[in-house]
């Protein structure tokens, strides 16, 4: 089966998701905890200047805004209602399109995405995707999240590694057929060279120039 894979965040999203989502949480579940954004925002500074890594950033945020571990019948209704609201107001009209010209294709649709993939499978839900690969949270008891990542934060390199086990766990590896992959970023470089048609979606400036550089296809999805 042909695969289509799909970046989520400034490719599917006109804007990022992660911060978003733990606002959300933090206005309808704890309003109080709004009072940590300054640290928050010390967080994203201390993670431009190298001092932190990306998913001790994720983490720390979590642990700020959602609490260090909630009940999967206290997320559900966080979830749903964040997913309804991107889908709404936060999807590009290209993707949409993208998305019904690739299931018309036959292929199978996936999202792999360095967003918690406890969110992101709800948005990928209403979308119409049929997989999704994302950065996992741990689960304590009870299923509770736990404000710590499981496995790699699905960003970089370490996005093709588990896209690369996606694959296998699903049986494809040397079955797959051909590969469409789509991102708006360079950080997904090692997908983009792995797939067979790697197509920059509203490429920014490095991503734009290894297009133009690799040939790579551009579309703008608006």
């Amino acid at each position: 089966m042909d695969l289509a894979i799909y970046d989520m965040d400034r490719t599917v999203t006109r804007r990022p998701t992660y911060t978003s989502f733990l606002l959300h949480c933090a206005l309808r579940r704890a309003p109080w905890r709004l009072l940590f954004v300054p640290i928050v925002l010390g967080s994203m500074l201390a993670y431009v200047l190298k001092l932190i890594s990306r998913a001790t950033l994720k983490e720390v945020n979590h642990r700020l805004l959602l609490g260090s571990s909630i009940a999967p019948a206290d997320l559900k209704p966080l979830v749903d209602s964040f997913a309804d609201a991107q889908v709404a107001t936060n999807i590009r009209p290209g993707a949409r399109k993208a998305i019904a010209r690739d299931k018309a294709e036959g292929r199978r649709i996936v999202m792999a995405t360095a967003s918690y993939r406890f969110y992101a499978a709800a948005i990928a839900e209403r979308l119409g995707f049929d997989d999704v690969i994302g950065t996992n949270t741990l689960l304590g008891l009870d299923d509770h999240v736990i404000c710590r990542i499981d496995g790699e934060n699905c960003y970089g390199e370490a996005k093709m590694r588990m896209v690369a086990d996606w694959v296998a766990a699903s049986g494809l590896t040397g079955k797959h057929g051909h590969v469409r992959f789509y991102s708006d970023h360079v950080t997904d470089a090692p997908v983009f060279e792995w797939a067979d048609e790697p197509v920059a979606v509203n490429p920014h400036d490095k991503l734009a120039r290894l297009a133009t550089e690799r040939g790579w296809a551009r579309e703008d999805w608006g």
